[in-house]
């Protein structure tokens, strides 16, 4: 098979374990009401629940690129992968707020360590197709969060109850997964290359990079985690229709993300990610003022579609500002992740101080934060060098930003 075709399949192969990452969080976000109530916990404690899972992302996600290089980037991209779907069922089986706690804990573990694998392995595809597809992919996770939220809205709509829901998700995913994780390219290692460190910090040049993901995430975590209970709660919807705002949201992050690529060649990182923060910003002012379930779904809509790029910009970025693309991904990833952990509490203490309202007049705040931060991408989206051997010649670099 030509080398170019080989490439192509790998890249299709990446893209569908990306697509089986986001199925796992869309399938567990629109389930997180049945969650709360079967274990019978207020929106304090949920909140602290719902930071367990970026709390062990953040713990293990620095582990990430030591294992890669123990067991090889594919096979531990599968064995990752696998143990990610299959810890989908944990939130299901808590009955109470300890065991939840540890549960997404886990569940969060084996999430970081499966993302830092596919994304290093997807830098390494791009590199090798000398063109971007990084939003493209994160499009696919967001098109695998929306399948998983959509199968979850139904499974809410038919009072579903949530073990058999996770049980039957976490096993075609995981089926799907291993099988995808076969045809994924192993990078070629250089012959001076060394193991890296067990527990790797950002590189200094990645840590602005990951400020700016630091604020899309925030955005992003509490609209997957929160937007169902705030259309359930402050809008007083249906448990269906509260399922389908968080649909909605994954709706907006999909069709963005695949068209990403296209925009950030065409209008630069910078100015993407500036535009990005405007919308976002509209966003969060709609669901901040709305009275009526339509507008907040909208203003969930306009935040989805506003912060979609700005992790795949970032982790591209990250990837080309370092000699260590895994080390910047790790790093940048717990960074990212970090926001990730800070969210749900946030928004739950917030809530339960004041309500859910405040609480997303908060996340509006970071939003215009993406405005302000757009301009620290800048310059960091290189080209890939020339004569690499075994690759083609890279794309032609997009316009400068302003």
């Amino acid at each position: 098979m030509a080398e170019a075709d080989v490439i192509r399949r790998a890249r299709f192969a990446v893209a569908a374990v990306f697509a089986a990452h986001g199925a796992v969080t869309g399938s567990f976000a629109t389930r997180v009401p049945w969650v709360q109530d079967h274990a019978g916990i207020s929106a304090g404690q949920l909140g602290l629940a719902l930071a367990m899972p970026a709390l062990g992302a953040a713990t293990a996600m620095p582990l990430a690129g030591r294992i890669s290089h123990t067991f090889g980037a594919r096979r531990a991209l599968r064995g990752l992968m696998v143990m990610w779907c299959l810890a989908l069922v944990l939130p299901a089986l808590a009955p109470g707020l300890a065991t939840l706690c540890a549960g997404l804990f886990v569940f969060g573990a084996t999430a970081g360590m499966a993302d830092v694998a596919m994304n290093a392995l997807g830098v390494d595809v791009e590199q090798r197709l000398g063109r971007s597809i990084m939003s493209g992919l994160h499009g696919m996770w967001s098109g695998g969060a929306l399948a998983g939220s959509a199968a979850g809205t139904v499974a809410a709509h038919t009072e579903l109850d949530g073990r058999v829901h996770f049980a039957i998700a976490a096993a075609v995913l995981t089926v799907l997964s291993a099988v995808a994780c076969h045809w994924v390219l192993q990078p070629v290692a250089r012959a001076d290359e060394e193991p890296p460190p067990h527990f790797a910090l950002p590189p200094r040049a990645a840590l602005l990079i990951g400020a700016v993901g630091f604020c899309a995430v925030f955005a992003e975590g509490a609209s997957l985690d929160w937007s169902a209970v705030y259309l359930r709660d402050e809008m007083d919807s249906s448990a269906g229709l509260a399922a389908a705002c968080t649909t909605g949201f994954a709706l907006t992050m999909a069709v963005a993300r695949l068209v990403g690529d296209a925009v950030v060649e065409r209008f630069g990182p910078v100015r993407t990610v500036r535009a990005g923060g405007v919308l976002a910003t509209l966003g969060g002012v709609l669901i901040v003022t709305s009275d009526v379930p339509a507008q907040a779904m909208a203003g969930f809509g306009l935040l989805g579609l506003g912060i979609a790029v700005v992790v795949p910009v970032v982790f591209a970025a990250a990837a080309r500002s370092s000699d260590a693309p895994s080390q910047a991904i790790a790093g940048v990833a717990t960074i990212m992740y970090a926001s990730g952990l800070i969210a749900p509490a946030a928004i739950g203490q917030v809530a339960d101080a004041t309500s859910l309202t405040v609480s997303f007049g908060l996340v509006t705040l970071l939003a215009t934060g993406l405005v302000a931060g757009a301009g620290l991408l800048r310059g960091q989206r290189a080209e890939t060098k020339a004569g690499t051997p075994g690759l083609p010649d890279p794309a032609p670099a997009p316009p400068a930003d302003p």
